[in-house]
């Protein structure tokens, strides 16, 4: 499943992306708002790549690899997971190596996905989950009109705060 923007490709990731991929998901920049376990080697990030492709077979996970267009190295990613039993609602994640921050890219590639999610899958509501401390992904979500759901908490990570974007179909 393929997707473009203006100045972006959304592709999905293959075995030709493993540097890409571990440069993405090492990059202290982005991990110090995500906890998980980055990978340390190609083979940790061929192993991702392996997971979400088995994921995606599932229909589990839709997972971009974001790039410019005239590029074929990965910049960040973007995906829809977490689909809820009916299939009405999913999350939403991303990610962009810090050289790109600040450039528009992620408002791009974001209206692009939330424009896919609720009119190709028929979406009702998506939700964004993202760390109080980071500013960035704040102002990102409030810029696409997603709303703080203050009274919600995310489980695993006391830090995080819940955003989500209703379907205005709905």
């Amino acid at each position: 499943m393929k997707l473009e923007t203006e100045r972006l490709v959304l592709k999905e990731i293959n075995e030709a992306h493993i540097e890409d991929i571990l440069r993405i998901r090492s990059s202290e920049v982005i991990n110090q708002y995500v906890k998980r376990n980055s990978p340390k080697t190609n083979y940790d990030a061929l192993e991702f790549i392996l997971h979400i492709k088995r994921k995606t077979q599932h229909k589990e996970i839709i997972f971009w690899g974001i790039s410019y267009k005239d590029r074929l190295n990965l910049i960040g990613t973007i995906c829809l997971w977490n689909f809820s039993e009916d299939r009405n609602t999913a999350e939403i994640g991303y990610e962009l190596l810090p050289d790109y921050h600040r450039k528009g890219l992620m408002s791009e590639t974001l209206r692009a996905v939330l424009e896919y999610g609720f009119n190709q899958l028929q979406l009702q509501k998506i939700v964004a989950i993202t760390s109080r401390f980071n500013e960035n992904s704040k102002m990102l979500l409030l810029k696409q009109n997603f709303v703080l759901e203050a009274g919600k908490k995310d489980e695993h990570n006391p830090d995080n705060i819940i955003f989500r974007l209703k379907n205005t179909k709905y």
